[in-house]
């Protein structure tokens, strides 16, 4: 199941920081922040710790067995319990393919509960979409990313079975 949770509001920011935001990248250094090969910076993150300082994404995909609390930029739900897989396949092929298209020109955030396991599989997934081949997806996470990220033998195999585009 993907579900849209929130479009993005305004609030206080002008409609021109909006677009500026959505098109320019996360800060060099940011915690976090993985560089796709494409140059694509995607976040990851726990949720159970705070926001980082910095930048709020223009799109965030959460990956999470129940719904998320909102968020105030545009986000999408992935039910995918913790340290197990995501409930629906397909749905979960098409939220990362989203996430990493968008990753081009927005600030795209991926996050699960702890940071690590879910969000290190997406991770993968979408370095995988960039080209980096399923066998090696997980090691460039790890290596630049988080060292313990994708916690499980089903998560490495979601990976290494994960359809490149």
């Amino acid at each position: 199941m993907l579900r849209l949770l929130r479009r993005t509001t305004f609030g206080d920011r002008g409609q021109g920081d909006y677009h500026a935001a959505m098109s320019e990248p996360w800060p060099p250094g940011m915690p976090g922040v993985l560089r796709l090969p494409s140059g694509r910076l995607v976040r990851g993150r726990g949720l159970r710790r705070p926001v980082p300082d910095g930048p709020d994404p223009a799109f965030g995909l959460y990956l999470l067995g129940k719904e998320p609390p909102p968020v105030a930029w545009e986000s999408a739900w992935l039910r995918w319990p913790d340290f197990g897989l995501p409930a629906d396949r397909d749905t979960a092929v098409g939220a990362l393919t989203k996430a990493w298209r968008r990753a081009a020109a927005e600030r795209v955030e991926v996050a699960g509960a702890g940071g690590r396991g879910r969000t290190g599989t997406a991770l993968a997934c979408m370095a995988i979409l960039d080209g980096i081949p399923g066998s090696r997806a997980v090691a460039f996470v790890r290596e630049h990313y988080d060292p313990k990220a994708v916690e499980t033998l089903w998560q490495r195999r979601f990976v290494a079975r994960f359809p490149a585009v």
